[in-house]
């Protein structure tokens, strides 16, 4: 049940577009099993307006832990704009400097403020990578069909990625939808429907790291540098093929501050 009387303080950050709510919950009071209260605070006309909701708190294992909640309202799979972001806010509440090791829900990352607002971040090895004729499956921190189309652009995104999200055979548990338009060797533009926004969105990163991973692996690219340009600007990706997979994967970009505030 929504808490009408819950205060708590917030910053806002987005990264590429990609935008959440941040708190500091080292005290761990925030109500977070309140589903209702989390997707009124990401409503874009009742609430804050975020793409997900992200809780700051402390952990033995590393600097902090990042749990993060999508627009929904329900706690979800890792989301790397997200994860960016949030070394941001550690960075803006003194708890790292500019390195930092943390603990998100699918283990620990290393993750390096390496500029005003430009957060390097380390991803887990990838070592499946499912090729079918059209599409390409992979788990980056979170599922992710890619699928390259042409005219991206005027491309239907929200009408097919609902479509495939709950189709077969990802069904209930749903995957994210990636479509690609290979724009240069070394060049990608993409759009992403996510799982629990229900919408596009304007940035994903481990969307943009299941689809450099996809081209490379699927003959489409031989750089081990890519740039993924997103609806809210570009993402840098890094990593090393092996023989078994893909290591040393870095997601780099953005992670800016917009404004803070309290709620309730």
């Amino acid at each position: 049940m929504y808490l009408r009387n819950m205060q708590f303080r917030f910053k806002k950050y987005q990264g590429t577009g990609n935008d959440f709510i941040l708190i500091d919950d080292r005290e761990t009071i925030f109500p977070s099993t309140d589903s209702a209260l989390i997707a009124r605070c990401c409503d874009r006309r009742f609430g804050i307006g975020a793409d997900g909701l992200i809780l700051v708190q402390n952990t033995p294992e590393a600097d902090f832990k990042m749990v993060y909640f999508n627009a929904d309202g329900r706690e979800s799979t890792l989301c790397g704009n997200g994860a960016r972001c949030t070394v941001a806010f550690a960075a803006s509440l003194g708890i790292i400097k500019t390195d930092t090791t943390f603990l998100a829900i699918d283990g620990l990352h290393t993750a390096q403020l390496i500029a005003h607002e430009m957060v390097s971040l380390q991803m887990h090895d990838v070592t499946d990578i499912q090729l079918f004729d059209h599409h390409s499956f992979l788990d980056t921190g979170s599922p992710h069909h890619v699928q390259m189309v042409k005219e991206l652009k005027e491309f239907p995104v929200v009408n097919e990625g609902r479509r495939i999200r709950q189709g077969a055979p990802y069904n209930e548990e749903g995957t994210n939808v990636n479509f690609v338009e290979q724009l240069d060797h070394d060049r990608f533009a993409i759009r992403t429907y996510e799982r629990g926004v229900e919408d596009e969105t304007l940035s994903c990163g481990t969307g943009a790291t299941a689809v450099a991973l996809a081209m490379h692996h699927g003959g489409l690219t031989q750089a081990e540098q890519l740039t993924v340009e997103v609806v809210g600007g570009a993402l840098t990706l890094s990593f090393k093929k092996t023989g078994a997979g893909y290591t040393d994967i870095r997601l780099q970009g953005p992670a800016e501050f917009v404004f803070d505030g309290v709620w309730g």
